[in-house]
């Protein structure tokens, strides 16, 4: 590995700090090292990229050079840009962050997606979608529907006063706060519904893969969205019955999976009376992502997951958690 480049220092312009950063954070191992550079760099000049491009020549100033300095020193540690920043874009949306939010992570616009394709078939006549996002964080994956279904009204819930805040400010920001409500409860227990999209992230990785994360996710995502339990589906156990009693009809659960977790999600699914009647919808790796189900008729669900080779069932399902960690 190469040595570290030296220190950024009066007298780079704008183009050549640029490079030195990314050398920086290449030589101590860091991914994507010239896309963070670029973002750093502008966020410590607030130049956007064409400003950086038209002022390539222009000389840093001391304060500028301290405050880079100040960005390269928290990146070299490994806390993520966007934490470093305070922001992140999510379904081309700025949301802001605060410690007891996850920074959304392009994975989780596969639920966006599949929540948005279930939508358009849903059969919905003489009043306003409604939308609830369990564990709503940032707000990221409520407010990219509300931002996509504009006669759509949305309520988040989460554990902590601290992201219901985030979330808060976030719609306020993006004009989204007459259609948004917030409350502070575990999972659905404060909501009555029906709902025709209840959407997740919940915390899926077993609480042993923790310590193994990467330091960006380890040491600064909160670790209440991020452990799952002993076998990562404790969120999924408490959230589906859930949800399966405040979907309207036809209504549609979708929850994000870690990898290898999709059929398992899918047994709890049927288990709690649900439908599913697609595969798993994957992300840009090829990952299942985002998994569904229905609330049918009882006679509808019949007839379909005995079409599909589906065992039905009400009680408890044992789910098999010999599964990769997400």
């Amino acid at each position: 590995m190469a040595p570290l480049a030296t220190n950024i220092y009066p007298g780079h312009n704008v183009e050549s700090a640029r490079r030195a950063l990314a050398a920086r954070l290449q030589a101590a191992g860091i991914e994507e090292a010239a896309l963070d550079a670029r973002l750093l760099v502008g966020a410590a000049l607030e130049l956007d990229l064409t400003g950086m491009v038209t002022q390539a020549s222009r000389q840093l100033t001391p304060e500028e050079t301290t405050q880079l300095e100040r960005y390269a020193q928290r990146r070299l540690a490994h806390e993520p840009v966007a934490r470093i920043l305070g922001v992140r874009d999510f379904w081309g949306m700025p949301l802001r962050l605060s410690e007891a939010t996850l920074v959304p992570r392009p994975d989780t616009e596969t639920v966006v997606e599949l929540a948005l394709e279930i939508f358009r078939e849903l059969a919905i006549s003489g009043r306003r979608p409604r939308i609830a996002d369990i564990g709503v964080g940032s707000g990221a994956i409520l407010l990219a529907l509300l931002w996509e279904i504009p006669d759509a009204f949305g309520v988040g819930t989460d554990v902590s006063p601290t992201a219901l805040d985030t979330a808060r400010d976030n719609a306020a920001a993006l004009g989204l706060a007459g259609r948004a409500g917030f409350v502070a409860c575990s999972y659905l227990t404060a909501l009555r519904g029906p709902f025709d999209l209840i959407v997740s992230n919940p915390p899926y990785i077993p609480s042993a893969e923790i310590p193994r994360l990467s330091i960006e996710v380890r040491d600064h995502d909160p670790h209440l969205a991020l452990d799952g339990g002993n076998d990562g589906y404790d969120a999924y156990r408490a959230l589906i019955p859930q949800a399966a009693e405040r979907l309207a009809p036809g209504g549609a659960l979708i929850v994000e999976a870690g990898q290898g977790q999709a059929r398992n999600i899918e047994t709890l699914m049927i288990a709690g009376a649900l439908t599913v009647d697609r595969p798993p919808k994957a992300d840009l790796a090829g990952i299942p992502r985002a998994v569904s189900a229905r609330k049918m008729p009882h006679k509808s669900r019949i007839g379909l997951q005995k079409a599909l080779g589906i065992s039905l069932g009400n009680d408890y399902v044992p789910i098999n958690t010999s599964v990769p960690a997400p």
